[in-house]
């Protein structure tokens, strides 16, 4: 019984994976399905608010927590149909929802034969464990400011390192919200482009009037880690 109960988590992330690549839902995390079913979409939103935005973030903390290719999209798709600020709020809740059932299915049902493996191999995911343990909240919102480690290895690495659900939880909160209403931001301004037929130019994420602040904020968040270490504390 222990052991169903361990693995149950584990059990239901799976079958979740195989129903998400089994109904062929990537066929629409691009622009053009968003352009194609615009006006059934809209229709929906702006009759259901509340049932379509609880329905966005369901679907964006299942994405996240199986690690769904099309994140992006999905954060645009965000921004197009609910507006920078609601879209983004409403993206930033799914993806910590979804990370949160990623930390908990590892430490469930994964992580002792992880943990070991990580020890064994000494490569990124041991280094980003350490780096949690010595200073949770201060070392995750860093990552998440600056995402030098795939998200879904943060996510894994954290729940390794028993770091304290409220510190994951909130860093990850926190640490994506500027990425996130940029790209909500982005995906608000796409219903123009789209009415005048043209294909949305994403390239703007990339120009250094984007990348910098993320940068700034990320190299802040470094700085408060590294003074918490030295003075042998964690936040």
């Amino acid at each position: 019984m222990d052991k169903i109960k361990r693995f149950l988590p584990l059990v239901v992330l799976i079958v979740a994976v195989i129903a998400i690549f089994a109904s062929g839902v990537g066929r629409y995390l691009n622009l053009e399905a968003l352009q194609t079913h615009e006006t059934a979409l809209r229709g929906f939103v702006d009759d259901n608010l509340i049932l379509a935005l609880l329905a966005f973030v369901g679907v964006y903390a299942l994405a996240t927590a199986v690690s769904f290719p099309g994140a992006v999209v999905l954060t645009l798709a965000g921004g197009y149909l609910f507006g920078t600020w609601i879209g983004g709020s409403a993206t930033v809740v799914g993806a910590t929802i979804g990370s949160i059932l990623v930390f908990y299915v590892v430490q469930t049902s994964l992580g002792e034969a992880l943990r070991a493996k990580a020890e064994a191999d000494g490569g990124t995911l041991k280094k980003v464990i350490d780096g949690v343990r010595d200073g949770a909240f201060g070392y995750i919102l860093t990552l998440r400011l600056i995402p030098v480690a795939p998200f879904w290895l943060v996510n894994v690495a954290a729940a390794l390192a028993n770091a304290p659900l409220k510190a994951y939880a909130l860093a990850t909160l926190f640490g994506i919200m500027p990425a996130t209403f940029i790209y909500s931001g982005i995906g608000a301004g796409i219903g123009a482009v789209i009415a005048r037929g043209e294909t949305p130019d994403l390239g703007v994420i990339f120009e250094p009037k984007v990348l910098l602040p993320l940068v700034a904020l990320g190299l802040l968040s470094l700085g408060t880690t590294l003074y918490q270490r030295r003075k042998g504390k964690t936040l």
